[in-house]
């Protein structure tokens, strides 16, 4: 009974650390393919193609988690461009829908990841059934 007790005590000292490593929903965006790819619970869901920001509009690198989301975001900075499903992450920086489709593959946006409208409805669904704590947002070149 007491080596049971003392393994349940270590697994309850992991359990912590291994949750604040491993969102349950992460979006993994790879700058230089122009990609992004969600997983939940581990496991791929999604694999799509991206917008990232063009020359002279730089996207960050590195971990974010959500902070807030806006199914109907229009820009303030930039001539109140539609943003449909924003999911924010760092800043005025977001993953969101765009109309501009034929760019998507390569760099076009002012900063932010741009997705197909239906991708970035789906994601942003994710995130809202998920909950902005267990999303991640991973950005990498």
């Amino acid at each position: 009974m007491r080596n049971f007790l003392a393994a349940l005590a270590v697994v309850f000292m992991i359990l912590p650390a291994s949750n604040a490593i491993a969102a349950p929903l992460e979006a993994r965006i790879d700058l230089s393919s122009q990609t992004m790819v969600v997983k939940k619970n581990g496991k791929v869901k999604y694999r799509w193609k991206i917008s990232s920001g063009r020359k002279g509009y730089s996207t960050p690198t590195g971990r974010w988690s959500a902070k807030w989301l806006s199914k109907h975001h229009r820009s303030r900075k930039y001539n109140n461009a539609p943003m449909p499903y924003a999911v924010f992450f760092h800043g005025g920086y977001a993953v969101h829908g765009t109309d501009a489709i034929s760019r998507l593959g390569r760099p076009a946006s002012h900063g932010c990841i741009r997705l197909h409208p239906e991708n970035a409805s789906k994601f942003y669904n994710l995130v809202e059934r998920t909950g902005l704590k267990n999303t991640r947002v991973v950005i990498k070149h």
